[in-house]
């Protein structure tokens, strides 16, 4: 591949932005020039940190687009902060990563997909998962047919999010985090659509969701930290509900599951699970008629998306992924018009919980871009 050097804008010096910064000065054709913060303290210290000394520094977001050079964006701000700061990106003419969530309401995910279209430029979401070694190894398999004609996945985030997260204060209100499955669940609703489809580089498009939700930690100030293993008792609460459980139906035929569980008191999870007529997979099991004579469960030695640390995600791949996809011109398989599709999930899921009924997708019409 013939790349052309690209010059990187990170904006946002949260703990998400380390692993940006990380696998832009490992891509040999990307040059960090420029980060940007809403406190330039921050964004000077996320630099010094990162080892980049020769790097301007900046708390304006419209200064720093203007910096000489920049061709390429990452978005990695809080979440409520994502449409104000794609618009502006887009308008500006670069490409850009964005850090999921991308959206907090339709509204704005609809606003975001236009500026996009209209600006024509090459976007990346952050659904980094899809570039994790298990979740690849399975879409090749199936793809290979090694499960057959599939009907039913599952995928469950489980966590607890909680002020040992950097970012716990936005994403725990009702206002900027919206739901769990918004926050965090998002990367199991993702990792059901791109395991609904026999493609290896396709995801599921879903007609319709029901949802349910409970638990008990909603407006508690008890917290568990899973990484001290201790509790808390006087934590900022959590606004919305915990636990939240959909079903989803597929233009494929697919039925899947997917939950989010913000409240379990265990170490973070995102259990798999795809059943086909001719095999099932069990997060890293699998049992296929590839195998014939199989007496026990192949268990594929790879690594598992069982970490809810930045640093444990493969960032790298998704970034020398994105940096292919502008050089060359060609559209991402998870660019913010295919990440459309896993937020009208989460969506739909809301509206569902509201209305107590099933609730048909699109949500934001079906129009080519």
């Amino acid at each position: 591949m013939n790349t052309p050097s690209l010059g990187v804008l990170v904006v946002g010096a949260g703990w998400v932005s380390s692993q940006h910064l990380a696998a832009y000065q490992h891509n040999p054709h990307t040059r960090v020039l420029a980060v940007c913060d809403r406190s330039l303290k921050k964004a000077r210290q996320r630099a010094a940190e990162s080892g980049l000394t020769d790097v301007a520094c900046y708390d304006d977001l419209a200064r720093a687009l203007a910096h000489p050079g920049v061709d390429v964006v990452s978005i990695c701000t809080p979440q409520h902060l994502h449409c104000r700061h794609v618009l502006a990106v887009a308008e500006a003419g670069k490409h850009m990563i964005i850090e999921k969530p991308v959206a907090i309401n339709p509204d704005e995910l609809g606003r975001m997909r236009a500026a996009v279209r209209r600006a024509k430029v090459r976007t990346v979401v952050s659904f980094v998962l899809r570039w994790n070694p298990l979740f690849q190894m399975l879409k090749a398999m199936i793809a290979d047919n090694a499960l057959g004609r599939l009907y039913y996945v599952e995928a469950d985030y489980l966590s607890y999010n909680g002020s040992w997260w950097s970012g716990w204060n936005d994403a725990r209100t009702l206002g900027q985090g919206v739901s769990a499955m918004l926050v965090g669940g998002c990367h199991a609703v993702d990792a059901l659509r791109w395991f609904a489809a026999p493609g290896e580089l396709e995801a599921a498009t879903p007609v319709e969701v029901y949802a349910v939700s409970g638990g008990c930690r909603k407006g508690s100030h008890r917290e568990f930290n899973p990484a001290a293993n201790a509790w808390i008792d006087d934590a900022p609460p959590m606004e919305y509900d915990g636990l939240e459980v959909a079903l989803v139906k597929f233009d494929n035929g697919m039925v899947g599951k997917v939950s989010t569980n913000a409240e379990c008191v265990m170490p973070y999870r995102l259990p798999l699970r795809v059943f086909g007529s001719l095999g099932t997979v069990v997060d890293n099991r699998v049992w296929s008629h590839k195998y014939p004579g199989q007496s026990d469960w192949v268990e594929l030695p790879t690594i598992l998306p069982d970490s809810s640390q930045v640093s444990h995600h493969p960032f790298q791949a998704e970034i020398d992924h994105f940096v292919e996809c502008v050089a060359t011109g060609r559209e991402s398989h998870c660019n913010l018009e295919d990440a459309v599709k896993t937020h009208e999930i989460v969506f739909a899921a809301i509206q569902s919980r509201e209305r107590h009924q099933p609730v048909r997708l699109p949500l934001l019409g079906d129009h080519p871009p």
